[in-house]
């Protein structure tokens, strides 16, 4: 759903022996903390961390067959029952449905490294619902080979409206941003540890940002839209859709100087009312890519120790395009030389960019209609042969034959129904 929505940083975290110590980020500056109840319970695992790549998830062996699970995350309110698994035959194209795990609104997902569990938003409590309800992690065991899905346990986000997951480089804990359509609390990302059997624990921090935007309805408040990590697992990104900022900070896992803490710089800042929303960074680890939903627009970032300077901004649509916009998922191919953004609003359509490998800067070469409405997120499989891609607002998968060399996506694609299908994550069954 196109959702309607103070720039500090207010974070809170809490362990039995550091809770006099908890402090507020607000301009950079650390203070006090307003009142008790905006300590939360909770502890700081020491861990160590393992170095790995952000930009993608590892879907695992490939298959001797060529055939995948693939992950359906959906919204709940019409059609759909929940989380849904596919058999994906990558020669083919054809999905072949398996399984679902009713939950209410899944509509972003993670794979645990291991590719054990299956991690879960459950994005509450929406445009019109009581802005006291908080929303949900749900986790879920996941049988690969036969396709099942069985649930774990649920905890609270601390926040409203989750729509992103992310695991740490080191696999110990799962981060959600939560966007919050309402001012109170408004927008926030929060850290759960992951235990041993796959369950999700109870946050053991939140950090609250603050601030806003020009463009009133969307941008009343903070908006935290992903949480991404760098390459090189240092550090976290928290895109700001509200603030128009894109939030740093450390990852200090053996709690040295606490688990997140604001880097000195603090964030990027984008351009008033472009509304960054998802971020990935490059198979190089020297770039990243940015979509600002209220812009419609494509940035690319050099990136170098936490920092990201920004190279270039691409706008989605064509000149002279009138219509409603707003940019959604983005990602890469497998081999790094093309990537791909959908624009929802009245474009719906998928934008095609090919990648220089000399300075990472981007190329608008196709524009592919989604043949639906809202195209929100998308997968491209591990063969790099296709991209599925799910049309919220009429119900419907298509999955687009991609041409590996132009990266251009064949106008003929197979397609079936599901109701408002949000997210995709393939993983081998092998």
């Amino acid at each position: 759903m196109l959702r309607s929505h103070r720039a500090a940083v207010r974070a809170v975290s809490n362990s039995p022996s550091s809770a006099a110590q908890s402090t507020s980020w607000r301009g950079g500056r650390p203070a006090p903390l307003r009142s008790a109840r905006s300590i939360i319970k909770g502890f700081v695992l020491m861990v160590s961390i393992v170095a790995s790549h952000a930009f993608a998830q590892d879907a695992g062996p490939a298959p001797a067959d060529g055939v995948y699970d693939m992950l359906v995350g959906t919204y709940t309110g019409g059609k759909s029952e929940g989380l849904y698994v596919y058999r994906f035959d990558t020669k083919t194209g054809e999905p072949t449905r398996v399984s679902v795990a009713q939950t209410v609104n899944p509509s972003y997902l993670v794979v645990s490294r291991d590719r054990r569990f299956v991690y879960a938003v459950n994005e509450l409590p929406g445009d019109n619902g009581p802005a006291t309800q908080r929303g949900g992690i749900s986790a879920f065991r996941f049988d690969a080979a036969s396709g099942q899905l069985t649930f774990l346990n649920k905890v609270s986000s601390d926040g409203n409206d989750p729509c992103y997951l992310s695991v740490s480089p080191d696999g110990k804990y799962l981060l959600t941003a939560n966007y919050s359509v309402a001012a109170d609390p408004g927008g926030s990302f929060a850290v759960f540890p992951l235990q041993a059997d796959g369950q999700v624990g109870a946050s053991v921090l939140t950090v609250h940002h603050e601030g806003g935007g020009p463009v009133k309805g969307r941008q009343d408040n903070s908006h935290v839209h992903s949480t991404v990590f760098s390459p090189d697992g240092h550090y976290l990104f928290a895109q700001d859709l509200g603030a128009d900022k894109l939030y740093s900070y450390r990852y200090t896992p053996d709690g040295s100087r606490g688990l997140f803490g604001p880097t000195d710089w603090r964030y990027t800042q984008e351009k008033a009312g472009t509304g960054p929303r998802h971020l990935v960074f490059g198979a190089d680890g020297k770039h990243a890519y940015l979509t600002s939903e209220l812009a419609a627009t494509v940035s690319t970032f050099n990136y170098a120790d936490g920092k990201l300077a920004q190279v270039q901004t691409i706008s989605l649509t064509e000149p002279g395009f009138k219509g409603a916009v707003g940019a959604a998922a983005i990602h890469l191919s497998p081999d790094g030389r093309f990537l791909y953004a959908t624009n929802r609003g009245d474009a719906n359509e998928i934008v095609i960019f090919s990648v220089d490998p000399a300075n990472g800067h981007l190329k608008r070469i196709g524009h592919q209609p989604s043949l639906g409405k809202s195209p929100r997120e998308f997968a491209i499989d591990p063969t790099g042969n296709w991209l599925i891609v799910g049309n919220q607002n009429s119900d419907t998968v298509v999955v687009f034959k991609r041409d590996q060399q132009s990266g251009l996506l064949e106008a003929n694609p197979k397609q079936f129904e599901l109701g408002s299908p949000v997210d995709f994550k393939l993983v081998s069954p092998s």
